[in-house]
């Protein structure tokens, strides 16, 4: 067995002492309660920073790669404080005790997965799974086993959820930040759960099923394609599963639309944008950067959805119009450049003067077409899925998809590439899309 195996089972050892949370919290003394809480993990931290030198057989166990040019145990140290920070936050301020012993697992035993997963020689594909199928294992027996312990009833449907979301965040951060960074996904996973946990989805197990098994095929096909590169699929699986659990299929059917089309429409006839100088780098391959620059403000709507009206105050009407303007924009962005750019004669959308193809701003009458179409596609969907949108609500998506459109142009002409670049035009006009939704809607009274 390799040291990379050895050392994430270590980890995954120090991680379960995260059990000893759930009885501290029964302890009388808030004082009493945080010693017993962060006492085991700082004494760990600790240790790996006094006690244990290089020459040590515990420093062969636990010792990440920078930690042999330091000769201390700084990542052992940094995983251990991360978790005393939040067990604080556990004992102090409100953070759900499954919460945090689940968190703690999800990312110990997600890694020890992922490891063993290349140990017996997987690709990074099927790595990463077996970090989403271990972690999100040991989450949920955390979530199950610290309810039990503090007399509470676990249920099934939030504990799958909470796992599964909590597994495909740290899988995602574990392929974009370096292996020293445990306290940064730690954190990151805790504080996100926390926020599903307080959203309370009522989801029948069998939706959760679903959700995973459809988000999980369509992410792997997504990367069989080379639609999307590793972080992109986990993104893009991330977001469609909150968004069938805390949203609905409908409001999933839009989103996967653009993602399965929009991707398409990036591979079509990839040779020639090459040439032409407008292709997509990776091989058309989008990252996770992309994918959240198209998604993120669709992501704010649904959850803003789920948290109306219990949290907010607000019709969830208005994030559903939000978050299909937000999708149509991105779809009509997406089809305008991606086919309009492979035609002659494109104009700066601000002076209509003739520019190169591929210069930013630039447009087609068919890419405006074209735009129209992915518009058009998204609209359709809602009306005839979604009984909140209908007709009526369908030309208000179209409409925003076309603002959108217009406003990632004008953008481009005039800010991108000096205060801005093209991820920020994108989530900038994904936002204006939104806010038109919301905006016609409540001057149409339609909600």
């Amino acid at each position: 067995m390799t040291s990379t195996v050895r050392r994430a089972g270590a980890f995954a050892v120090i991680a379960t002492l995260a059990f000893v949370v759930p009885f501290a919290t029964d302890l009388r003394s808030p004082a009493l309660a945080t010693v017993a809480a962060t006492g085991p993990f700082v004494l760990v931290a600790l240790l790996s920073l006094t006690a244990v030198d290089q020459d040590s057989p515990f420093f062969e166990l636990f010792a990440l790669p920078g930690d042999y040019q330091d000769g201390k145990l700084y990542g052992l140290a940094a995983f251990a404080l991360a978790v005393a920070g939040l067990a604080l936050l556990a004992v102090q301020f409100g953070l759900p005790v499954p919460v945090f012993v689940g968190t703690v697992l999800i990312v110990a035993y997600g890694n020890l997965g992922q490891r063993l997963s290349y140990y017996y020689g997987s690709d990074g594909v099927v790595a990463t799974a077996g970090f989403v199928v271990l972690g999100s294992a040991a989450g949920s027996g955390g979530y199950v086993v610290a309810t039990q312990l503090q007399a509470g009833t676990a249920q099934l449907s939030q504990v799958v959820f909470l796992a599964a979301t909590g597994a495909l965040v740290a899988a995602l951060l574990r392929a974009v930040l370096f292996e020293r960074d445990y306290p940064l996904v730690l954190l990151s996973v805790g504080l996100l759960s926390w926020l599903f946990f307080e959203l309370d989805p009522t989801v029948a197990p069998v939706r959760i099923g679903v959700a995973l098994a459809v988000t999980a095929a369509l992410g792997y096909i997504s990367y069989a394609l080379d639609t999307a590169s590793l972080p992109g699929m986990l993104t893009g699986v991330l977001l469609s599963l909150l968004t069938i659990v805390l949203g609905g299929f409908g409001w999933f059917a839009m989103l996967i639309a653009f993602f399965g089309l929009g991707g398409l429409s990036t591979k079509y006839r990839y040779e020639e944008k090459q040439d032409r100088g407008i292709a997509e780098e990776n091989e058309g391959a989008r990252g996770s950067g992309n994918v959240l620059a198209n998604s993120i403000v669709a992501l704010f709507a649904v959850l803003a959805a789920a948290a109306s009206p219990s949290h907010l105050t607000v019709d969830p009407a208005l994030f559903l119009y939000a978050f299909a303007g937000a999708v149509s924009a991105a779809m009509t962005d997406t089809f305008s450049s991606e086919f309009g750019g492979l035609y002659d004669n494109p104009r700066l959308i601000t002076t209509l003067r003739p520019v190169d193809p591929g210069t930013d701003g630039g447009v087609t009458w068919q890419g405006v077409l074209a735009g129209l179409v992915g518009a058009a596609i998204i609209a359709g969907i809602g009306a005839l899925l979604l009984d909140e949108v209908g007709s009526v609500g369908a030309t208000v998506v179209l409409a925003c998809g076309l603002v959108g459109m217009f406003v990632d142009s004008i953008l481009g002409a005039t800010v991108e590439g000096g205060l801005v670049g093209n991820q920020a035009v994108n989530m900038l006009a994904t936002l204006a899309a939104a806010l038109t939704g919301v905006g016609i809607v409540l001057a149409l009274g339609l909600v």
